[in-house]
């Protein structure tokens, strides 16, 4: 019997224990990642009970209170996303083309700021933009007023204000890295030949560095989405967004199965940005982006 035996190639053998490396992280990522999906996807169609069933997602999707919060989820997303490519884009064309002492300083600075936490943003303005902040109490001093002139941080545009400040730094990373690559020498030929700063920005810069200011401005609409410290931070009045929602509804009106479609309708946005981000990444290529 053992002549009759069918020997199994060396390699054979080391590409079937490579395979099985593949296990440990499928184990971890279906343990922590995978498995509470889909018990949130399977609340949200069963709502606890034996039948599948669309009912829960018709009465959270067609409720005023879900419309509401996708409303200023979006209008959110899109006015911080618009804020950090503006504000980022202007930093970025200063530190990077307009020499002064500090800009390296600058820059590290830039890179810093991104591992801080989101609410500490909204922390500091509450000393600097709140009823009693240092702005208000001044114009109060000043203006011989009762009430804070300055009412604007506990609504939409604080939590906009907020998103800018802490995002920008997203849009400004990839655009510093594409600012790098530009040959200073077509700068120098087109000042020359007379071109204006406009006129370069516009014809030399601005295309150079298009990819990376959409892959930027596609993180920061992906991030500003699923901003929750913020929004909880500030505490707008009204102002109730997607991850907001989620939270209420789970943590304070004990409503899971309401908690758990707008969580897979959350995921569902995320992803679908998600995409978005990498195709352009994809499209453009990441090194030329200035994301690797």
């Amino acid at each position: 019997m053992a002549e009759l035996a069918i020997p199994v190639p060396h390699r054979a053998v080391e590409r079937s224990a490579a395979h099985l490396w593949v296990v440990p992280p499928l184990l971890v990522l279906g343990a922590l990642f995978f498995y509470p999906l889909f018990l949130i996807a399977r609340q949200a169609l069963t709502g606890g009970q034996a039948t599948v069933t669309l009912s829960h997602f018709a009465a959270v999707l067609g409720s005023p209170m879900f419309r509401n919060a996708l409303f200023h989820t979006i209008t959110i997303a899109v006015s911080a996303t618009a804020g950090c490519l503006i504000l980022g884009f202007v930093f970025s064309l200063i530190i990077a083309f307009i020499p002064f002492p500090g800009a390296k300083l600058m820059s590290r600075l830039i890179d810093t700021s991104i591992a801080l936490p989101t609410f500490l943003v909204a922390l500091s303005f509450t000393f600097i933009y709140g009823s009693a902040g240092i702005l208000n109490e001044s114009l109060m001093h000043l203006l011989h007023l009762r009430l804070p002139p300055i009412d604007f941080l506990y609504s939409q545009w604080g939590v906009i204000l907020s998103e800018v400040t802490v995002y920008t730094p997203f849009v400004m990373r990839p655009l510093l890295a594409a600012f790098s690559q530009i040959d200073p020498a077509q700068i120098e030929v087109a000042s020359s030949l007379g071109a204006r700063f406009w006129r370069i920005v516009r014809q030399i810069i601005l295309p150079a560095a298009l990819p990376a200011l959409l892959a930027g401005g596609s993180l920061c609409l992906l991030l500003t989405v699923n901003e929750f410290g913020i929004v909880l931070f500030i505490g707008a009045k009204d102002v109730i967004t997607l991850p907001l929602l989620i939270y209420e509804k789970a943590i304070q009106e004990f409503d899971y199965t309401a908690a758990c479609v707008i969580a897979v309708v959350n995921l569902t946005l995320s992803l679908g940005l998600y995409a978005l981000y990498r195709l352009v990444v994809a499209h453009f290529g990441g090194r030329r982006a200035g994301l690797v």
